[in-house]
């Protein structure tokens, strides 16, 4: 387990950089899925420079797109101020260049925003539901229903239904990178939980039902029908700070 959390969520630990500044926190409720899809299709999302750097090891491994569900429950700014919280859906690429050892790279978010901070956001709106069933002398279920659609025409769902595992606590960094405007960063650190639902060698399977779809320009190449589910991950609980660098 402990190597698959070095692989699945601490794709780019680097050290603290000078001139870090806070610029928000997190609490989020996240349904993470990776897949194996066309590298062809991948690649021609990559800016010049980048490569793809998919997982060698633990229930991701082999994956070369990640497709991450997030329910924000609780966020903040600089200051400590709240501000509305958010549902939006991230699609990234495991990706390395020279002098970047491993991170994210973004390149479509459906967001209640358009643009959003790393330029790749489309505005769309979403239906979300989760329903958690606790049984006497049974497994604790979880269903998830998501639909988004973007008024670019862009649209992704996912219908989900599992048995809850015991969530491991861990801690990550990560830098995210975006293909709109790749020379621009965020480091995250976070705190989580982590619930391996279904994992590529992890010999874990608790998926019961598992229904998604994604359309539109630029997803069309990547879910052609030939896609494959490596792993689906539940983080119950997801805390996070936000930093950029510079002035």
């Amino acid at each position: 387990m402990r190597a698959f959390l070095l692989t699945f969520l601490i794709l780019g630990t680097a050290p603290a950089l000078a001139q870090e500044r806070l610029v928000g926190t997190n609490i989020d409720v996240r349904t993470i899925l990776d897949f194996k899809v066309s590298d062809a299709a991948v690649q021609k999302l990559l800016p010049p420079g980048w490569e793809i750097d998919p997982a060698t090891s633990g229930p991701s491994a082999g994956a070369n797109l990640r497709v991450a569900f997030v329910d924000n429950l609780a966020a903040h700014d600089a200051t400590g101020k709240p501000v509305p919280p958010i549902r939006n859906l991230i699609f990234g690429i495991p990706v390395k260049k020279v002098g970047v050892p491993g991170a994210l790279l973004l390149f479509a978010v459906l967001s209640p925003g358009d643009g959003g901070t790393y330029g790749a956001s489309m505005k769309s709106t979403n239906v979300v539901e989760r329903k958690i069933r606790h049984q006497p002398g049974g497994p604790t279920t979880v269903e998830e229903s998501w639909e988004l659609k973007a008024e670019n025409g862009h649209v992704a769902s996912l219908h989900v239904h599992y048995v809850r595992g015991v969530a491991t606590r861990s801690r990550s960094e990560i830098r995210n990178y975006a293909q709109p405007k790749p020379e621009f960063f965020r480091i995250y650190r976070s705190e989580q939980g982590v619930d391996v639902v279904r994992g590529a060698d992890s010999g874990t399977e608790r998926l019961k039902k598992y229904t998604f779809k994604a359309s539109g320009e630029k997803f069309s190449a990547l879910f052609d029908g030939t896609e494959q589910l490596i792993s689906l991950t539940s983080l119950p609980w997801y805390q996070r700070e936000v930093y950029v660098t510079g002035p």
